[in-house]
């Protein structure tokens, strides 16, 4: 898991522009923070470096004090809740503004990386990191995640297809409910059913055009 930031590559983060994300800071910083995927760099000149999802997580959540150094470093970056995997879904304020934080950073990590700067349709990184892209549009949509012991809330997980996830949900209505938001999110669905159980599924991938 990605350890939390040093105090200085805070105030880097902390420093970032409010619109756009972009940092400023030394070749070395900057680099760090790439390495810990809170930052990454435009691919064209001047190529200069920006917050990522979790850059913007950080930057969205309350400042670390010394006491809690040790859990924030266990906590690490920010991480969508794909249901039932995790332990009990975290919820309140604070999970709030980190996914609030995330998705908007998310938005900003399209509109830089998009050729055409599209803020609608899935960027690069979603495409790597599909049921994390897939889980987050979710999450700050509203929809609650599954428990590892519950049956309701949804469920993201990676399939033998290429760049698509399934996303289940007991509730036929919150299934339809959350394939609106995928779609609305930039993603293609379709509703299919599995043959042996007869169980309805969603299964979706990023939208290309």
């Amino acid at each position: 898991m990605t350890r939390a930031p040093t105090a200085a590559q805070r105030r880097v983060i902390d420093a970032a522009d409010p619109d756009t994300g972009r940092l400023r800071g030394t070749e070395a910083q900057l680099a760090a923070l790439v390495k810990r995927g809170l930052a990454f760099r435009h691919p064209r000149p001047p190529h200069a470096h920006f917050l990522t999802p979790a850059g913007h997580r950080i930057r969205e959540s309350e400042p670390a004090v010394p006491e809690e150094a040790e859990a924030t470093e266990a906590r690490g970056v920010f991480a969508a809740r794909i249901g039932g995997a995790e332990g009990a879904p975290a919820s309140g304020p604070a999970r709030l503004r980190e996914v609030r934080g995330a998705w908007q950073g998310l938005l900003e990590l399209r509109r830089m990386t998009n050729p055409d700067g599209a803020v609608d349709r899935p960027c690069g990184w979603e495409r790597t990191h599909l049921v994390q892209a897939a889980a987050l549009a979710l999450e700050a949509a509203g929809h609650p995640p599954a428990g590892p012991d519950s049956e309701e809330g949804y469920r993201v997980r990676a399939t033998p297809q290429p760049e698509a996830v399934a996303v289940h949900e007991v509730d036929g209505a919150r299934l339809r409910a959350c394939a609106t938001t995928l779609e609305e999110a930039g993603w293609q669905v379709g509703e299919h059913t599995e043959s042996r159980t007869g169980v309805r599924y969603l299964l979706a991938s990023p939208r290309r055009m």
